[in-house]
């Protein structure tokens, strides 16, 4: 491509930067390639690596669109004619081309995202506190900017205020979908026991299984279904990602691997507590709880293990280092417990070999990975897709930030499919039960959301 990207800022004010976001994501929305990453304003502790509030990039001047067995290679080489911005996504089922001998998932995928996909944006726009920044090849950026802040407002069902782009129908958010389980929570329970036993064979010491629970036919807009879901669960790594009929609606709380210069951060997620926002006493016993967790701690640690060693394989020897260790940190709905690893990319590596070396993550997978990635084609009944997978950017130097993709609800406007999909990491001591109400905490915003609670 090699085609030089322009740049033009035009002002804002601290305060209008909630508003500019609505009306950037309304503007953006009715592309058929659309990607809005928001951190919701998380800069504290662990949170605090973001290089960018917000970012919203539209359209494709240049695609890629790979399966599993030959994408992080065509990737690799995509990206190098590139020497821009990218976007887009890994799916889950990538990981029968990074760990060796794991079949690709013989279920269907009603939602319909490639196992890998990335694009070079015609238009990315930047939100920085003071500024709005945008770039493109020759779009005039002041008539963008005009658009964007002349969408015209409208109000759903659910009283969210949208752009009129975003073409609502009467089957907003509001209409509350009856979703059906994959598994019935007898199956579920027999299931979680039966994975035990596989830990007790020896066969992996922790597996992360998950259930889908879906609706079709069902009619929802995903943008008003999106700032509804923001609402209720502003997590730091969510995401608006639409690929033509097939979209995502993220508000995940975790970071599966970022690339700052050299250096290489991945915060795992591992232990969950419910959260009671009404009651600041109990809250804070719960927070109590969860951090003394032996369970959470142990599940937290064999993840952090999982993530040095594949953090050892791409980095230079004696870099890995954890700089924090079982901290516990509030969302909306629940506290988890997150560990930050670091370590120093060796010299003269591509970025996709730091891909390759540690997707898919520790966090949805389990140890050892190879054997769990077997067990959760055997055990779990759909296919996950772009959930667990990750979504995020590479920038012209080589950085990039990826989330993992959880706590989301996936969408295919033309099949009319609604799916969301939970997990919970099952070790030999995990009471089959409790992981069933964990999957339950875990979906809650996701219900809030649509009305159901």
């Amino acid at each position: 491509m090699l085609v030089k990207r322009n740049y033009v800022s035009f002002p804002i004010t601290d305060n209008q930067i909630e508003f500019i976001k609505q009306q950037m994501l309304t503007w953006a929305a009715p592309f058929n390639i659309c990607c809005f990453l928001d951190n919701h304003d998380y800069h504290s502790g662990a949170l605090s690596l973001h290089s960018f509030e917000c970012l919203l990039a539209v359209g494709g001047a240049a695609t890629l669109k790979a399966s599993a067995g030959e994408g992080l290679n065509r990737l690799k080489e995509w990206a190098a004619a590139q020497q821009d911005w990218l976007f887009g996504h890994f799916a889950y089922d990538l990981a029968a081309e990074t760990e060796a001998g794991v079949p690709v998932s013989s279920f269907s995928d009603p939602i319909g995202f490639p196992d890998l996909f990335f694009f070079v944006p015609e238009i990315l726009i930047e939100l920085r506190p003071d500024s709005v920044r945008i770039g493109s090849f020759g779009e005039d950026q002041g008539r963008v900017w005009r658009q964007i802040c002349e969408t015209m407002p409208a109000t759903t069902d659910a009283g969210l205020v949208v752009g009129a782009n975003a073409q609502l129908t009467s089957g907003t958010a509001a209409s509350s979908p009856k979703f059906i389980p994959r598994f019935t929570r007898d199956e579920y329970l027999a299931t979680i026991s039966a994975l035990r036993q596989h830990i007790l064979r020896g066969d992996c010491y922790e597996i992360n299984f998950c259930q889908e629970f879906f609706a079709q036919p069902v009619t929802i807009d995903p943008l008003a279904t999106w700032w509804s879901l923001g609402k209720v669960s502003p997590n730091p790594f969510s995401a608006f990602y639409r690929l033509d009929n097939s979209h995502l609606l993220c508000a995940s709380p975790e970071r599966y691997l970022k690339k700052t210069g050299d250096t290489l951060f991945s915060q795992p997620i591992k232990g969950t507590s419910a959260r009671d926002r009404l009651d600041p006493v109990l809250d804070q016993a719960h927070h109590e709880q969860l951090s003394n967790s032996p369970k959470d701690r142990s599940e937290n640690v064999m993840v952090v293990d999982l993530v040095r060693n594949d953090l050892s394989r791409v980095c230079i020897p004696g870099t890995v280092t954890v700089t924090e260790l079982f901290g516990v940190y509030p969302f909306p709905q629940v506290y988890q417990m997150i560990s930050t690893v670091r370590g120093q990319l060796q010299p003269g590596l591509h970025w996709t070999e730091a891909i390759r070396g540690t997707f898919p993550m520790g966090s949805m997978t389990g140890a050892p990975k190879n054997r769990v990635v077997e067990l959760i084609s055997l055990y779990e009944r759909s296919r996950r897709g772009i959930f667990s997978g990750a979504v995020g950017y590479v920038t012209p130097d080589g950085d990039f930030d990826f989330n993992v993709v959880i706590r989301s609800l996936m969408y295919n406007s033309g099949k009319k499919y609604l799916s969301y999909q939970v997990g919970s990491g099952i070790t030999f001591y995990s009471d089959p039960a409790a992981e069933y109400e964990e999957c339950l905490v875990k979906a809650e915003g996701i219900r809030r959301a649509l009305g159901m609670e």
